[in-house]
């Protein structure tokens, strides 16, 4: 049993990884912006499929492209949408004010039993949300996660082109081999730790706190929206009863 005082070390170490692992670091000319803001990432369910969805068939041909390695159609992204397996793997995702899902990670974990111990990370951001570093930031909240299911060694598999995807590797520490069009990227991952399970678990709640408040105030914009047209509706009404 630990003692209180380990937990309270461990609970102000995971408070410190939770800072380290959610500022978004932008790069290029954002770099010099405003300071880095904390970045709630979810664990998307099986109710989250049709938002999935609509985050992926709104990539762009070439994001679409790089994202899975093929111009993948609509049919054959609803496929791969209707195939994932919420069970096995796990799904991220980062929400804007207006709950569209901006950004996405897809940790599969492997089905052969003698590479139990391995995952693949895969990552699609919108166009207009990039520079934010949520791609690198969907990265570590992967590995954190991956770290406390057991997982020593992540890949990631990408056209070679996909030099956003190849530096998030690169700077993480992974190792990247080229194969002519195709690139693969491995990185092995330390064991889990008490404070990468508390980590966790406080980013999980500070996620999920963060989006009860965004569906809050888009239920407050709605209804704002629907009582000014209301009233706009009765002005209009009234003026054209005084003609």
């Amino acid at each position: 049993m630990l003692a209180p005082s380990n937990w309270i070390r461990s609970s102000l170490q995971a408070g410190r990884d939770l800072f380290h692992f959610t500022l978004a670091q932008p790069s290029g000319p954002e770099a010099s912006g405003p300071s880095p803001v904390l970045v709630p990432i979810r664990s998307l369910g099986p109710s989250y499929r049709s938002r999935i969805a609509a985050h992926l068939l709104a990539l762009e041909p070439q994001d679409r492209y790089l994202r899975f390695g093929y111009a993948a159609s609509d049919e054959q992204v609803q496929r791969y949408v209707d195939q994932l397996d919420f069970e096995r793997d796990e799904i991220f995702g980062i929400y804007n004010r207006r709950l569209e899902l901006i950004a996405m990670a897809h940790l599969a974990f492997s089905t052969d039993p003698k590479s139990a111990s391995c995952a693949e990370f895969g990552v699609s951001v919108l166009k207009h949300a990039r520079g934010r570093g949520y791609g690198a930031r969907l990265f570590d909240r992967a590995v954190m996660h991956a770290r406390n299911e057991g997982v020593s060694l992540m890949f990631i598999h990408a056209l070679s082109e996909n030099t956003a995807m190849l530096k998030i590797a690169r700077n993480a520490g992974a190792t990247v081999e080229r194969d002519g069009s195709e690139s693969e990227a491995h990185l092995k991952l330390p064991p889990a730790s008490l404070d990468s399970r508390v980590a966790e678990i406080v980013e999980q709640q500070f996620a999920e706190l963060d989006y009860r408040l965004k569906v809050q105030a888009k239920q407050f914009r709605d209804t704002l929206a629907s009582v000014q047209e209301i009233r706009r509706g009765v002005r209009q009404g009234r003026h054209q009863s005084a003609q």
